[in-house]
């Protein structure tokens, strides 16, 4: 079975350091510590109001880590260009609002498959590894292929908020959807990622799901690290993501 890896997302360590001004805490800190603790990568956004992530932070990431840097970036000219420039290891497109305080579902990548296709395709001539952020419904995913992108990313939030609301109805609706997609993604030859509102609970039970190879998480991990310690947090979630593959070793 393919290994679980795990991609720390430093987002709101910026946003921390940003609330104040000046330097710390330095996003790039926190990723040499996740990457120390047992960080298979590290994924930022670079979104277009820069709210958190900066330029600067995206260029000191490829030059300082020798783990792989995932690029989250909206579809559009400026952030191609950048990325471009950075050439990280991957690049996940995924949707963009500047009201929303995070990103508030997967893209669509039925109707916006026209205004994806030269991303998908200049990303990928040069030599960066292309990543859907979607839902996960069989549209998504078919045209995902259709665009020539390698990798999707499940978008697991509504399960997640579904689980922290006690609504047990709609989570196990919602799971049945990531649990389907994952499947899907396989058949149709993609690699398959998940995130969005993970914690140690949830991720444990994602990691059930053999298809899926690659976890994000940052929001949950940066929070956790106020009380405990970032490498605690890293090191908790890698051993919860461990527990949830190995139930279904025992299982095979």
């Amino acid at each position: 079975m393919t290994a679980l890896r795990l991609g720390v997302n430093v987002d709101h360590v910026a946003t921390v350091r940003n609330a104040r001004g000046g330097a710390v805490p330095d996003p790039v800190r926190a990723a040499l510590m996740a990457i120390e603790a047992g960080a298979d990568g590290i994924t930022a956004h670079l979104r277009e109001d820069r709210r958190h992530i900066l330029d600067n932070d995206m260029r000191r990431l490829k030059a300082s880590i020798g783990k792989p840097l995932n690029f989250e970036m909206a579809a559009t000219e400026a952030m191609l260009d950048i990325a471009l420039n950075i050439r990280p290891h991957a690049c996940c497109l995924v949707p963009e609002k500047r009201t929303e305080r995070t990103t508030e579902g997967g893209l669509d990548v039925v109707n916006g498959f026209k205004d994806l296709k030269p991303f998908v395709a200049e990303l990928t001539r040069e030599g960066i590894r292309v990543s859907m952020f979607i839902e996960p419904s069989p549209e998504a995913l078919k045209a995902s292929a259709e665009l020539g992108a390698p990798v999707v990313e499940l978008h697991t939030g509504a399960w997640c908020d579904a689980r922290a609301r006690g609504e047990a109805a709609k989570a196990d609706r919602e799971f049945s959807r990531l649990s389907a997609a994952a499947a899907q993604s396989q058949a149709l030859g993609l690699e398959c990622h998940a995130g969005h509102g993970l914690d140690y609970d949830a991720a444990r039970i994602i990691a059930a799901l053999p298809q899926i190879v690659e976890l994000n998480i940052g929001h949950f991990l940066i929070g956790e690290a106020i009380f405990v310690g970032l490498a605690e947090t890293v090191k908790a979630m890698r051993m919860a993501m461990n527990e949830g593959r190995a139930s279904v070793e025992r299982r095979l």
